[in-house]
């Protein structure tokens, strides 16, 4: 009995080498998250947001510190206030809270100075808070215009004049404020509201021209329909707030979250070079 030689075994096929990466390279996606760090970190930065515990204010103060910035809350409400910062201390950020009335100069002046006692002097500067009292015209007296330039239009100037040539003399400073629809073209009564935007507006740039060259940027956000608390009479009519949600381009109202890119973006070293700018956030509602 002969024996029949084994035929030879096909040799498995080995695993091709991964490229070996050449010394000193950076992965990808590690290289991508330092770009962005590069841009758009506000590590080491101090904010003061005015308006922070609700609506589109409270946004900001979440994207400014989750971007890592150490933020400063300020508002009427201490039970909003106590909230945010808590929610904000739970995901690991740095936040802080002053409760105070920014409708009278020694309340905006003492919010100020309060606000400094927590991280120190802010390089971003958020003016959120405002009041939104539409009486008809006919109907609208002083205390509804001086009430609603207080809070609206001489809070943020007072605290543009308090912390604007500080940034500047840092070389590094960012200043938004939340404008409205109203101040770019007349509906629902704007009255003394939309006067009060027109001039905030008109602040903004200013501020950007005073301060700009010495690293201060100063821009204006531009919300569309917005379902906050600012916006409560227009939001319990649902026909109204379907017909707004209607004039967009993308076919629905702002949510608060809306503004947390472009905040941060403005907020950042990626903005060095956009001053002086309304920044529309409206999902295309004023160019439809």
């Amino acid at each position: 009995m002969t024996t029949q030689p084994t035929p030879p075994q096909p040799t498995p096929p080995t695993e091709p080498t991964p490229p070996t990466r050449p010394t000193g390279v950076t992965p990808p996606s590690q290289a991508a998250q330092a770009y962005l760090s590069e841009l758009f970190s506000l590590e080491g930065r101090v904010a003061v947001v005015t308006g922070g515990s609700s609506g589109i204010g409270r946004a900001i103060t979440d994207a400014l510190a989750r971007a890592g910035a150490s933020v400063v809350v300020v508002a009427r409400g201490e039970a909003g206030l106590a909230a945010t910062v808590e929610e904000l201390t739970a995901l690991g950020c740095r936040a802080a809270r002053v409760s105070a009335d920014l409708s009278t100069r020694e309340g905006v002046r003492t919010a100020a100075e309060r606000a400094v006692e927590a991280f120190g002097e802010p390089d971003i500067l958020v003016n959120s808070a405002g009041i939104n009292l539409r009486p008809p015209m006919d109907e609208l007296g002083e205390d509804v215009w001086d009430a609603t330039m207080a809070v609206n239009l001489e809070a943020p100037f007072l605290l543009g004049q308090r912390f604007g040539p500080g940034m500047a003399e840092r070389g590094y400073g960012r200043i938004i404020h939340i404008s409205s629809q109203q101040a770019h073209r007349a509906f629902v009564q704007s009255g003394a509201y939309g006067a009060s935007k027109g001039g905030l507006e008109a602040l903004a740039r200013s501020q950007a021209e005073a301060w700009s060259p010495r690293g201060v940027t100063c821009n204006l956000l531009v919300p569309g329909f917005v379902m906050t608390p600012l916006n409560a009479r227009l939001s319990s009519d649902p026909d109204k707030v379907a017909a707004l949600a209607a004039r967009t381009m993308i076919g629905r109202n702002g949510l608060a979250e809306d503004f947390a890119g472009a905040a941060v973006f403005l907020a950042s070293a990626a903005s060095a070079y956009v001053t002086g700018q309304s920044v529309f956030v409206d999902g295309g509602l004023s160019v439809h």
